[in-house]
C-alpha cells in the first residue's frame, strides 16, 4: 500500500516488486508474441518491420484481418519508455483483428537515447506512416508508458496532422502514467531525464484534449496505488472539457495482466478499444 503523502517514490511506481511471479510475465509474453507472429506471417497477414522513420527502432509490425480492414487500431507498448520493443505484445492484435481492424505495433527510440518528448513524436510519426496504409479510423489504445503516449497525441501542442487526428474515433489508455512529475523523484529519472519543463509540456492530465475524443482510461483495481489515482486523474481532469470520458477500474487485475484483455474478442478491454462497450 502506498502511504500519502509519497516518501518512497520508487517503491510507489515498482510494479513487479508487488506482483506474484512477475519474473514470469515478460517470457511468457514474448513466447506468446511469436506463435502468433509465426500464425499471422504463415496466413500472409503480417508485415513485420515496416519504417516509419530514420531511426534504428522506429520500426513496427502491421497485422490485417480477413478481407477488407474497417479501420485501424494501434497498440503502443509500455517499460516506463526504457524497455521493450513491439515484438513482446504481438498476440494482443488478436482481439481487435477479430473485429475487422488492422492492428499496428510500433517500437520507438528508448530513453536515454530519446527523451518522452521525442517518443511522442515518433509515435506520432509511426501513426501518420500506419494511417496511410490502412484507411478508415483510427483507435489508439496504449499501456503505462504507453498510455501517456497515446493520450499525448490528443493533447497539447499538436503532434498529429488535422486530418489524422480527425480520424482517431477513440482512445484507451491502460494504467497509463498522465502525470509525469511524480517519476521525477524517482531513481528511474537518470535515465528518462525528466525536468519541471517537459513534465508540463508532455503530462496530459495538464494539458488540453485537442478534439472530444472518446477517452476510456482503465486500470486494475489491484495495481499500485499511484497507477489508480493516475487513471483517476486523467478521468477527473479531461471529464471538465467537451471529450466524452469514461473510466474502469478492472477488479482483481494487476499491471501485469490487465492488459490480457485486448487479445480476446470478448472481453470488455477489447470492446472498449474497438467502440463496442456497453
Amino acid at each position: 500500500m502506498t502511504d500519502y503523502p509519497i516518501t518512497d517514490y520508487d517503491d510507489a511506481y515498482a510494479n513487479g516488486a508487488h506482483i506474484a511471479g512477475a519474473a514470469d510475465f515478460p517470457p511468457r509474453w514474448a513466447a506468446r508474441a511469436e506463435a502468433f507472429r509465426e500464425q499471422l506471417n504463415k496466413a500472409g497477414r503480417a508485415r513485420v518491420d515496416l519504417a516509419y522513420g530514420p531511426e534504428p527502432r522506429n520500426r513496427l509490425d502491421l497485422f490485417v484481418p480477413e478481407g477488407t480492414a474497417k479501420g485501424l487500431a494501434v497498440f503502443v507498448h509500455g517499460g516506463y519508455w526504457k524497455a521493450f520493443d513491439k515484438s513482446t505484445w504481438s498476440h494482443l492484435a488478436a482481439g481487435p483483428l477479430a473485429h475487422g481492424y488492422a492492428v499496428a505495433m510500433p517500437s520507438y527510440t528508448l530513453c536515454p537515447d530519446s527523451s518522452i518528448t521525442g517518443i511522442a513524436r515518433e509515435i506520432a510519426a509511426a501513426v501518420s506512416f500506419v494511417g496511410k496504409e490502412v484507411p478508415g479510423p483510427i483507435r489508439l489504445t496504449g499501456h503505462s508508458a504507453g498510455g501517456q503516449l497515446v493520450t499525448r497525441l490528443i493533447s497539447g501542442a499538436p503532434l498529429l496532422s488535422d486530418e489524422v487526428l480527425g480520424r482517431v474515433a477513440g482512445v484507451v489508455s491502460i494504467s497509463g502514467v498522465h502525470d509525469l512529475r511524480p517519476l521525477m523523484q524517482t531513481e528511474m529519472n537518470d535515465a528518462l531525464e525528466i525536468d519541471a519543463a517537459e513534465a508540463q509540456s508532455e503530462s496530459p492530465v495538464l494539458l488540453t484534449p485537442l478534439a472530444p475524443i472518446p477517452v476510456t482510461a482503465w486500470v486494475g483495481a489491484s495495481e499500485r496505488p499511484e497507477f489508480v489515482r493516475q487513471n483517476r486523474a486523467l478521468y477527473e481532469m479531461w471529464r471538465g472539457f467537451a471529450t466524452p470520458m469514461k473510466m474502469h477500474e478492472d477488479a482483481g487485475k494487476h499491471h501485469f495482466d490487465v492488459i490480457d484483455g485486448l487479445s480476446d474478442s470478448d472481453h470488455p478491454l477489447c470492446r472498449a478499444f474497438v467502440g463496442l462497450e456497453g
